[in-house]
């Protein structure tokens, strides 16, 4: 049985298409092995969103070609999409795809095979892709949570973003296949389903029919055996009263949003082209937490983009204190050749960035010790996850890291007693 390995750079909608094409290989008798092992065939699953997720992309490629020189190795993903040309350019690699044409990697790989020397580019014009690629899950992924796509692309053009680019505009899920895949899930004995997407609040803008993100959601917990329902990033303008009402209403949908705000300057928010201001952002907020009471709000920050002064970054780490994030992911500006951000000639200087992205990460622990010591003395559903020296952990339904010495079942969802800040959470006593 010839072997397969992959390796995925990136974010969860990259882990959501690297399972499909795993399973699209084991359809086509494939074994899959570890990326670390001899294999016939890599793939490696790129990411452009950052220069880090680019090098690592190459590094992975390189990996691969000195593990076995015979083996073919296939690229994808939203580095190879943007960069073919780079990528075409390293040694050992096979087949080129972008975003798209991921359904026959199977056939191009086994075309590269019958045609040793040959370079197969099978990387297309996303831009003007209009239908979503459906590929069914062949095989079940290997975790406690399983993630299920249900939207590609984005048209909101942000001045530091490539992402646009490498996936094209709003593809959605037909509802009918969402369903499908949901019932798979299940019926495979996951608890929680994650939808993800690329521009998620934008799901239905595309389909027709006043479509949209709530009522794929409705879709997926009409699946008998749904034990909980999360959501993946969310851009916070497109929060809708029917969504609020799906959330508070049923309690399997876990109230945890993840909400970018990427800046809390003015300033800096209209240079990104982001579409609201810190008012508005603020408003929708205290909107979330009266709605939802207990919701756990996480949000993602870029430190330095090009003209942050020292008043601006003030400004944003000021307005951030306020807010009651959860978590705060914090991100250093990241210059993407191809977008208007990257053209300025006011750059922050790396020493500056790094600077910022300390005193803005300090904070992102303050706030996140904050939210976790609030919960302390409750009891909450933790669906555990791993295990390792006799800690196993899992999340809340709000997002919580839970830590505990008691004895459990990775997959399986206790009710648990939350004790003290521990690590990156809590730790907890599983009730009786």
């Amino acid at each position: 049985m010839p072997t397969a390995a992959f390796m995925t750079l990136g974010c969860k909608v990259n882990q959501f298409e690297t399972e499909t094409m795993e399973g699209l290989f084991k359809q086509g008798g494939y074994e899959i092995v570890p990326f670390e092992s001899p294999a016939d065939v890599y793939v490696v699953n790129t990411c452009a969103v950052t220069n880090v997720g680019e090098r690592k992309s190459r590094q992975a490629i390189r990996r691969a070609a000195r593990e076995n020189p015979e083996a073919i190795i296939a690229v994808c993903g939203c580095y190879s999409q943007v960069r073919p040309e780079d990528v075409k350019a390293l040694a050992g690699v096979h087949v080129v795809l972008g975003t798209k044409e991921r359904s026959r990697i199977v056939e191009y790989v086994e075309r590269a095979a019958r045609e040793r020397g040959r370079l197969l580019d099978g990387v297309g014009d996303v831009m003007h892709t209009e239908s979503f690629e459906d590929i069914p899950l062949y095989d079940m992924p290997r975790r406690t949570r399983a993630f299920l796509k249900i939207e590609d692309g984005c048209q909101n053009f942000c001045s530091y973003c490539i992402i646009p680019y490498a996936r094209g505009p709003v593809k959605s899920r037909p509802l009918a296949a969402i369903r499908r895949e949901a019932e798979k899930l299940v019926g495979a004995g996951f608890l929680e389903i994650v939808l993800t997407g690329i521009h998620l609040g934008k799901f239905g803008s595309d389909l027709g029919e006043n479509i949209n993100l709530t009522d794929a959601c409705r879709e997926v917990l009409q699946v008998p055996g749904l034990k909980r329902l999360r959501l993946g990033s969310l851009e916070s303008i497109e929060l809708s009263p029917e969504l609020f009402e799906l959330i508070r209403s049923d309690e399997r949908f876990c109230p945890h949003l993840h909400l970018p705000l990427q800046a809390g300057s003015d300033k800096v928010l209209r240079e990104m082209n982001r579409h609201y201001d810190t008012a508005e952002f603020a408003r929708l907020i205290e909107q979330v937490e009266r709605e939802l009471p207990g919701v756990a709000v996480s949000t993602d920050i870029i430190v330095g983009f090009p003209g942050e002064t020292e008043e601006d970054f003030a400004e944003g780490l000021q307005f951030a204190e306020k807010m009651n994030f959860s978590r705060m992911h914090v991100f250093p500006y990241s210059r993407r050749d191809g977008t208007p951000a990257a053209a300025r000639e006011d750059q922050v200087p790396e020493p500056v960035k790094k600077e910022r992205v300390h005193r803005m990460q300090a904070l992102a622990e303050r706030k996140s010790g904050e939210f976790c010591r609030s919960f302390l003395g409750k009891t909450m559903r933790v669906l555990f996850e791993t295990n390792d020296h006799g800690l196993t952990d899992g999340l809340t339904d709000n997002y919580i890291r839970v830590y505990t010495r008691d004895e459990v079942t990775c997959g399986e969802i206790y009710q648990v007693e939350l004790q003290e800040v521990f690590q990156d959470g809590v730790l907890g006593r599983v009730n009786p």
